[in-house]
């Protein structure tokens, strides 16, 4: 049986990974600090947790579920108690991309995040539908890349994202680099900051005398629709009207040169703040 040892158990991204590794054929280690959360793992999920030392011995992989800020100081405290070969799985290209993880050729960096479920991801039951996170009843996709080992190190560490983001539809082969171009270049630096507009557009409506039950409705709605036609879930177009409104907005709203947040320096910058 394949050993894991997951250092974080108890934390907000921790917990989901406990509880999914709980009912899967791994040998689970569960590593946690915070006494609350060791007594909240014991409470909900029959999760008793080890010493670190003890929980390193053996351990065929490691998952650091800590804050990207906390990688780099955990991964070289623990880096002179972990065997040649193990793998050590982030679940985030931050902290590898800017490297903060110790220097050994000997050891197998595997980076896993999800995608989370998509907003065209339909569901059966409700809980499943209401699981916008992902990682407990709705289907989501992940994305991974085998930053360093050999080859055949892949099958373990998918199999591993499989059961921590659980349930997975597509898993997708990335390079760390492209891991950091999506995160934070696309889903955070782009995608977060133009929806937070769009809330703050919504609040914009609502000061000017417009009911935020009517602006929500009216912005989700034609979010809804606009999505579906611009990334091809459905066959349409926009109309006219809404062509000639895009073409006179963007320049009032987006910068020409807004594409550079891809350009390799300014992310490498946004992950330095991050990290």
């Amino acid at each position: 049986m394949t050993a894991i040892t997951l250092i974080g158990a108890g934390g907000k991204m921790g917990y989901r990974l406990s509880r999914n590794l709980k009912s899967s054929e791994f040998e689970t280690r569960h590593v946690e600090n915070s006494p609350q959360a060791r007594e909240r793992l014991k409470a909900d999920l029959g999760v008793d947790c080890m010493d670190v030392d003890e929980a390193l011995a053996g351990t065929d992989a490691v998952i650091l579920a800590v804050p990207d800020t906390l990688i780099g100081k955990v991964s070289h405290a623990i880096d002179d108690k972990l065997a040649a070969g193990t793998m050590v799985v982030t679940l985030d290209a931050a902290a590898p991309f800017a490297g903060h993880l110790p220097e050994r050729d000997d050891l197998v960096y595997f980076v896993t995040h999800p995608c989370h479920p998509s907003i065209f991801n339909y569901e059966p039951t409700e809980e499943a539908q209401r699981d916008f996170f992902g990682g407990l009843a709705a289907k989501q996709n992940i994305v991974s890349a085998l930053m360093q080992g050999p080859e055949e190190s892949w099958a373990l560490g998918e199999e591993i994202a499989r059961t921590i983001y659980a349930p997975v539809n597509r898993s997708h082969r990335v390079s760390v680099e492209h891991m950091a171009i999506l995160e934070p270049g696309l889903s955070e630096t782009v995608a977060a900051t133009l929806f937070a507009t769009l809330r703050e557009a919504l609040d914009e409506c609502v000061a000017r005398g417009v009911s935020r039950e009517a602006a929500r409705d009216f912005v989700l709605g034609h979010a809804n629709i606009e999505l579906a036609v611009l990334f091809e879930e459905i066959d349409g177009v926009f109309s006219d009207a809404a062509n000639k409104a895009i073409e006179n907005g963007k320049p009032a709203i987006i910068r020409d040169d807004w594409k550079q947040v891809f350009e390799p320096e300014a992310i490498r910058e946004s992950i330095r703040r991050i990290t």
